[in-house]
């Protein structure tokens, strides 16, 4: 009787059928990652978002916007910019940690997110964990501000009245918690006064009641103080930066008048955490070119601030000693954030 031969695994023909579904499988598991490398390579096909977590019209608004045209240019894609205010910024952020990390959702992060990060405060989001740092782009410096017709005509002038009036001294701030607050209890701390805190809604409202003599003294951003400067209608005694300023040249810095006190509002752009490393690099590359650019640094400047370029790595250890600073001066000085 004739009997059919079963093909074991050794017969040719298996063994080409296997080869060929092995080769199958290897082309498959290699689309995604093929996939993924054509997508960041191809970064960004479609617009991208810059969440600014302030209302607009203000200055981060107006400099949310210049970054946005820029990276629009650069990237040859548009940049939308989405006003997501609301909470001293923790809204937008929020917004921004729980978008895709694709590299298609921003955020235009300032002080006052490593001043919540640092409060102690329970919030919804980690900001270590739960952002890419990309670049630092504007940082501006603090200036402390007397009325126009104050008796104060230096540092040391201010400095001595704190000491013999104590809490009979007082100073305007934006708001507790605010940069400016916690700069200005920096100030006191270094110089060894402790004037009363006058807390207000807002910088504008202060700078108000400075005008109007109801506070001694304030400590404001450049781009809100400098044209009161300009003006003639608020004194500065003191920049608190390391060097003076090349945008008000004749202010000396607390530095160099004693006080080892040295503050500033800044801005920089992150991303949702897990975005793919070469997409985060390209970010980084662009915001830090960006900021060499001749025309929009001249662009910051005209924001009263001074022009930054740390890439990703350097601007995360940067928000990491910053969350580090505020958190040190909130509970030195038994600050309640609202």
């Amino acid at each position: 009787m004739h009997q059919t031969r079963t093909q074991g695994p050794s017969s040719p023909t298996l063994r080409r059928n296997w080869l060929g579904a092995l080769g199958a499988l290897a082309l498959a598991c290699s689309l995604p990652l093929s996939s993924w490398a054509q997508t960041a390579q191809s970064y960004p096909n479609k617009p991208i978002r810059l969440v600014v977590p302030f209302a607009p019209g203000g200055a981060a608004d107006i400099l949310g916007r210049l970054i946005a045209d820029r990276l629009q240019k650069d990237l040859g894609q548009a940049v939308i910019i989405v006003n997501r205010d609301g909470g001293g910024t923790i809204i937008g952020a929020d917004f921004v940690a729980k978008s895709p990390a694709d590299g298609y959702t921003l955020l235009l992060g300032n002080d006052a997110a490593t001043i919540n990060s640092g409060s102690g405060r329970k919030l919804p989001y980690d900001l270590i964990k739960d952002f890419a740092p990309l670049s630092l782009v504007y940082a501006g410096p603090q200036v402390i501000l007397v009325n126009k017709n104050s008796p104060f005509n230096s540092l040391s002038d201010l400095v001595k009245a704190g000491k013999a009036q104590g809490e009979k001294l007082r100073y305007g701030s934006s708001g507790i918690g605010s940069s400016t607050h916690l700069s200005t209890a920096n100030f006191g701390e270094a110089a060894g006064i402790k004037p009363t805190h006058v807390p207000y809604r807002g910088i504008a409202p202060a700078i108000n009641d400075l005008q109007g003599g109801h506070v001694d003294f304030l400590v404001a951003g450049s781009s809100s103080a400098l044209p009161l400067i300009r003006g003639g209608n608020a004194k500065p005694l003191a920049i608190l930066s390391k060097t003076r300023s090349s945008l008000m040249p004749q202010v000396p810095t607390a530095i160099e008048q004693g006080v080892n006190a040295e503050s500033a509002g800044w801005y920089g752009v992150l991303a949702p955490a897990g975005t793919p490393d070469d997409i985060v690099q390209k970010l980084s590359n662009t915001l830090t070119a960006a900021v060499a650019n001749p025309e929009f640094r001249e662009k910051l400047l005209a924001l009263a601030g001074d022009p930054q370029g740390l890439n990703a790595a350097q601007f995360g250890q940067f928000i990491r000693s910053e969350v580090q600073r505020f958190g040190n001066l909130i509970r030195t000085h038994d600050i309640q954030l609202q």
